[in-house]
């Protein structure tokens, strides 16, 4: 009843649903994984934002890499902006998600000749984008600027493909490294800030303030794990649905063949046939 089983066609498709099985179970839990890693870094974000704010070189250094705790962390730092090696951050979204422009990356240099990026925030492109765009100017002289800690951006981690040959003073990370080839001067700390205010405050318009990260949602990965688990379950009951849909046809088949080859079906005698 069931050698149907030993065919090509069954064999391969019983080894497909068992290597299916723990490769569903497998993405289950790095959806989970992405969960738990989202809800961390949630937790980080909030304890980030109700800390006091902190002097920058307490955080990171030259050369520093961001520590993962600190992600957001918000500090301070009192220089003067060096707007002659300012530069724009290329294909970069308003706070709506629905405008591209660029976000605009303003060195700040400290009373010991160390330099912070400070990303002063969000411009419209103008109609050249070959062109450097105009920029409102920062403030003048020496200013305390408030900022949240961000750490050196990567291909790897923000999904950004770093292109070459681009206009002058455009980049497409945020990064220290990035800076060094605009030879942006002193000694650069690891990471960058995303604005939040400056003491004293500018004078007229200003790029749009990049908005506090989201750290109440959760995403969409639990229950993206929820659902590769069960179609990991879904396929051995598939299997079974099908090896009993396949034994149903061939007791079919098999009743259908003795029907066609077996005696001729009884008829009843009446009693006019018995007379003659």
């Amino acid at each position: 009843m069931y050698r149907f089983l030993l065919s090509r066609q069954w064999v391969f498709l019983t080894l497909l649903g068992l290597v299916m099985i723990p490769a569903m179970a497998e993405l289950g839990f790095w959806q989970l994984h992405r969960h738990d890693h989202r809800v961390a870094n949630n937790k980080i974000i909030a304890a980030s934002l109700r800390t006091a704010p902190a002097p920058v070189e307490s955080v990171t250094g030259p050369g520093a890499t961001v520590p993962r705790q600190d992600l957001y962390r918000t500090v301070t730092a009192t220089g003067r902006f060096d707007t002659a090696h300012e530069v724009v951050a290329r294909q970069r979204t308003d706070a709506d998600g629905n405008r591209i422009g660029y976000h605009v990356i303003t060195p700040l240099t400290l009373a010991n000749g160390r330099t912070v990026l400070v990303n002063r925030g969000w411009i419209a492109p103008g109609d050249d984008l070959t062109a450097f765009p105009e920029i409102p100017g920062p403030p003048a002289g020496e200013v305390t600027v408030t900022g949240r800690l961000r750490p050196d951006e990567t291909s790897k981690a923000t999904g950004i493909r770093n292109k070459h040959g681009l206009p002058a003073r455009q980049i497409q990370l945020i990064s220290g490294a990035e800076a060094a080839k605009q030879q942006v001067p002193g000694e650069l700390l690891g990471g960058y800030l995303e604005l939040v205010g400056t003491t004293p405050g500018a004078k007229g318009p200003q790029p749009e303030l990049i908005p506090e990260p989201d750290h109440s949602g959760i995403g969409p990965h639990l229950a993206y794990a929820v659902q590769w688990w069960l179609f990991a379950a879904m396929v051995p009951v598939g299997w079974v649905v099908l090896v009993r849909r396949r034994r149903a046809e061939i007791l079919a088949e098999r009743a259908g063949q003795r029907g066609d080859g077996g005696d001729p079906p009884h008829r009843p005698h009446n009693g006019a046939a018995l007379a003659v």
